[in-house]
């Protein structure tokens, strides 16, 4: 049996509840994102390998903290992750501690030393998410196909036990309008041990710099960033 399509908070919460996957929406400029409390729910409703690694989603203050504690970084470089993710709404490759045992639900958002996370915690979805402290995300599509931009393109391409939740649903949203800037999944940046960034995946924050370089540059001008490390991208 299938939970309801309906577009509702309360699939959502059934489907989060049962360990299923939810499609839930995020602000502008980002695309839709595929969530679970299980990474194999995601990677499920994306149909790819079950253990393809996922981001982690550091929505929760608390989790956050547990993570933080867990990355190899200077305290200027922790204080740059915790900025990238809740305001830059970036996800970030962050290195774990080598001395440190890391919590065991980190481990299907790790590959190789470096875990992956995703921060955005808009203030409409708290609610919903608040409930679940853990929780795994990737972008809303299916394998071989973009982000889902729109809740109708969201529903067009994941199957119906998978509840996709309208933005317009949530209290204090607005819809795009025709002057919106068009959305794309996350910018990716790699965050090294001493604060330095490296542009890892190009995205929706990075779109509207002409390059690496100056999109670090505004990260640094806006204090999020690492040192003035750019003669890298020369």
């Amino acid at each position: 049996m299938t939970t309801p399509r309906t577009g509702g908070v309360d699939a959502v919460h059934a489907s989060l509840s049962l360990g299923r996957a939810a499609v839930l929406p995020n602000p502008a400029p980002l695309t839709f994102v595929v969530t679970a409390a299980t990474a194999h729910a995601v990677n499920r409703a994306k149909d790819r390998p079950a253990d393809q690694p996922v981001a982690l989603w550091t929505h929760h203050p608390h989790t956050t903290e547990l993570v933080l504690r867990a990355l190899e970084l200077a305290p200027h470089a922790a204080e740059s992750a915790r900025r990238l993710l809740a305001d830059e709404r970036v996800t970030v490759l962050a290195p774990l501690r080598h001395d440190h045992t890391p919590p065991d639900w980190l481990a299907p958002a790790t590959h190789d030393g470096w875990t992956l996370l995703f921060g955005a915690r808009w203030s409409p979805l708290r609610p919903v998410l608040d409930e679940y402290p853990v929780l795994y995300v990737s972008s809303a599509n299916r394998t071989g196909r973009p982000p889902a931009p729109t809740a109708a393109q969201a529903r067009a391409m994941f199957p119906g036990h998978v509840p996709v939740l309208d933005p317009a649903a949530l209290p204090g949203t607005t819809p795009d309008t025709p002057d919106s800037p068009p959305r794309a999944a996350t910018t990716t940046l790699r965050l090294h041990p001493d604060g330095h960034l490296e542009l890892h995946r190009s995205g929706a924050q990075d779109a509207t710099h002409s390059g690496p370089t100056a999109y670090l540059r505004h990260l640094r001008a806006t204090g999020r960033g690492g040192p003035d490390l750019t003669g890298q991208y020369a």
